[in-house]
């Protein structure tokens, strides 16, 4: 593959991607190497947000919007609930150099940031040229360099690119997840006072979500829709739940092959079903519960990484733009007759959502609590605590 690119008089980081391509740049953050999967994020605000995702675990994120770091870092705006997945994407690429931080908000400026965090960043690249390649040939294994010095072993790198084993059949819940059980009690930020916490209250509805690299802002949405968290390990067994007396469970997005992460989720998550337990299912956590179901889920050759797709409620007719990030999709075709599709891609026309039927058990592929993004399914989190509260009723 060929991308064609003005070289830096001096180059000090090198993207190579597994077939020998390599495109000279500029290194910020970390120093050293790193290799993952090259995706392409379309969102124009929220770098911090997207690189703090525990869902971008194992890739290389190429930021097609060119002004990138402008508004700094700060404490806040982190999606990582816990410090086992605080490094989460493995590198980023971007077209322009970073700038100063021009942010009452900002702490700290973003290659500070990175460097700190042992995140690799390289600016000078034709970021339209790579997303178009992604669009053609799909999402490459590449190696990120940063060297100061500007020595670099192409050959070298290009068989690292090579060498390594990808996404598909890899578990990596198990590297973002909780390490123990938790609580969450924070709210949704506000401008005069910031993030705010919603005090424990017996009568709340009980939440148990399971963490398989869950983003912080999906708890923020379930505390301000006043619910009670607990928050479990990836691997927490059906005992472990039930010992919670949940009335919900909330399965999280995550990365990896949820084909792999199901191999011990999947028959928790048909045992919840069984007992009749209101369930939501974000990102990985709706793959998980297609595969619960009896539906398969499939590697996707660019995937969905933004902050703008337009997704139709089957339901309503209504669209919603909303903010994604996947590699993976729930294969329409094979949705048993027990269960509904509910939401599409308008994009592509993949699967987006999908209910039990007559059970309140219900699963999206995008993300529901944005950050970044719009906010438009919001509504998604009071649905669900509205079928819970009825379930409460109920029982």
């Amino acid at each position: 593959m060929r991308i064609s690119q003005a070289k830096p008089p001096k180059p000090t980081a090198m993207l190579v991607l597994s077939d020998g391509t390599a495109l000279p740049g500029e290194g910020f953050g970390a120093t050293g190497q790193t290799v993952g999967e090259v995706c392409f994020n379309t969102a124009m605000t929220g770098y911090q947000e997207i690189l703090t995702d525990p869902s971008y675990a194992g890739q290389l994120i190429t930021f097609t919007f060119p002004h990138i770091g402008n508004v700094g870092v700060n404490n806040d705006d982190v999606e990582y609930a816990t410090a086992t997945a605080q490094q989460a994407a493995r590198g980023m690429i971007v077209r322009e150099a970073v700038t100063s931080p021009s942010s009452y908000r900002s702490q700290l400026d973003l290659p500070q940031w990175l460097r700190r965090r042992g995140i690799i960043g390289i600016s000078g690249i034709d970021t339209r040229a790579l997303t178009a390649h992604i669009r053609e040939a799909g999402m490459p294994h590449a190696v990120i360099a940063h060297n100061p010095g500007g020595q670099f072993d192409i050959d070298a790198l290009a068989t690292s690119a090579r060498d390594w084993t990808g996404l598909e059949g890899v578990d990596l819940a198990k590297e973002m997840t909780a390490p123990a059980p938790f609580s969450h009690t924070e709210a949704l930020w506000e401008r005069a006072t910031g993030y705010q916490s919603s005090a424990p209250d017996g009568s709340k509805p009980h939440i148990v979500v399971i963490d398989y690299g869950i983003k912080k802002n999906i708890l923020r949405l379930l505390s301000h829709e006043q619910c009670r968290l607990s928050v479990l390990p990836a691997t927490a067994s059906v005992e472990e739940i039930e010992a919670l007396s949940p009335d919900g469970v909330v399965l999280s997005n995550g990365p990896g092959d949820p084909a792999a992460t199901g191999e011990y989720a999947v028959p928790v998550i048909r045992s919840l079903i069984e007992k009749h337990v209101p369930i939501l299912g974000i990102c990985l956590g709706h793959q998980m519960l297609a595969l619960a179901l009896g539906a398969r889920t499939m590697k996707m050759e660019q995937g969905h990484h933004g902050a703008n797709h337009p997704v139709k409620d089957l339901s309503t007719g209504k669209v919603e733009i909303v903010s994604m990030n996947h590699g993976f999709t729930v294969d329409e075709k094979s949705l048993p007759d027990s269960v509904e599709q509910t939401h599409r891609s308008l994009f592509d026309g993949t699967n987006c959502g999908i209910a039990l039927k007559g059970k309140p058990v219900f699963s999206v592929q995008h993300h529901p609590e944005a950050s970044p993004g719009p906010q438009d399914s919001f509504s998604l989190f009071r649905r669900f605590v509205e079928q819970v509260n009825e379930h409460r009723k109920a029982a």
